[in-house]
């Protein structure tokens, strides 16, 4: 089953007939664990949005941000080698030296379809020193199909068939596109959901190639804005209050809602949930709870825990 865009310029209400009235519509995060997903509220239009723990600093005039923000503790990226749509094969192995962009996406996905003339851009402007790889969620489609696709949009970087394994090697896509940066020592230090102003990829591209940016570089540590699984080692969630804990009663409902799953069909954990989509109201009240019963609890108890 095809995973879910909603455009981001209207309310909930109106995104049946604005999707019908424009066509070309902008994608949001939507929560999955694997191939199906629930879709929650939806960032501004070409919006900057980081991943990171922080709030991203205001944006410049041409959409991109003040600050360009990479992981702290990257990981590596996650090796594959197959064949693309044109039958040549393809191996992570070959990139290394180079900046990556592995931009999950889909033909039957119009902000997908918004950003490809960009990625073009990209590719035809830094050349051998950037490599942009498509992998492409379509379900429904042939290696053949999307072959002839990647060839009427004139996609001139290689184009391989997404798989349950590739995007669960990514932590799981939650939305498309979906674009991971990579480095050149092969190490993943951003992700991107949604639709983002060229200017944001260009800016970090030229920062990971070492050439001189205005924006100021700033580090956070993934605690699974990037990878959801590293959502185990946050000591803050989106939208948590834990000032009325204890240090360990702190540790114990980190411990409870990273190992309790949220009830709104995210497949997740509560931790992950409030990471990955921090306006789930579900995961929020669970979360809630969690708090209160643990900080409202007899010291004997809580001990006991």
């Amino acid at each position: 089953m095809k995973k879910l865009y909603i455009p981001a310029l209207v309310a909930v209400a109106a995104l049946g007939l604005f999707a019908i009235a424009l066509g070309t519509t902008r994608a949001i995060k939507v929560v999955t664990a694997s191939r199906i997903t629930s879709p929650r509220s939806a960032p501004s239009p070409r919006s900057a949005q980081q991943g990171s723990s922080a709030e991203s600093a205001a944006d410049d005039d041409d959409g991109a941000p003040k600050v360009i923000r990479f992981a702290s503790n990257p990981e590596l990226m996650p090796p594959f080698l197959v064949n693309d749509v044109e039958g040549n094969v393809r191996s992570t192995a070959e990139w290394r030296g180079k900046v990556v962009i592995v931009n999950f996406w889909a033909t039957w996905c119009p902000p997908c379809r918004e950003e490809i003339p960009e990625m073009i851009d990209l590719a035809n402007r830094y050349k051998d020193r950037l490599q942009i790889i498509g992998v492409s969620e379509d379900d429904d489609a042939t290696p053949e199909e999307v072959r002839d696709f990647a060839r009427e949009a004139k996609i001139n970087y290689p184009i391989v068939m997404g798989s349950d394994g590739i995007s669960h090697e990514y932590g799981g896509v939650p939305a498309l596109p979906t674009s991971f940066l990579v480095n050149t020592d092969g190490r993943i230090v951003q992700k991107h959901v949604g639709l983002f102003p060229p200017e944001v990829y260009d800016r970090e591209i030229r920062a990971l190639l070492g050439e001189h940016v205005d924006t100021p570089i700033e580090t956070f540590v993934d605690h699974g804005e990037i990878f959801l699984k590293n959502a185990a080692n946050a000591t803050e969630l989106p939208g948590v209050d834990f000032a009325g804990l204890k240090p360990d009663q702190r540790r114990l409902a980190l411990k409870r809602m990273n190992s309790e799953n949220c009830t709104c069909g995210c497949k997740l954990t509560i931790a992950q949930c409030r990471i990955n989509e921090s306006t789930c109201s579900t995961s929020e009240k669970l979360a809630a709870q969690i708090v209160h019963q643990i900080s409202s609890a007899r010291p004997a108890a809580s001990a006991a825990r």
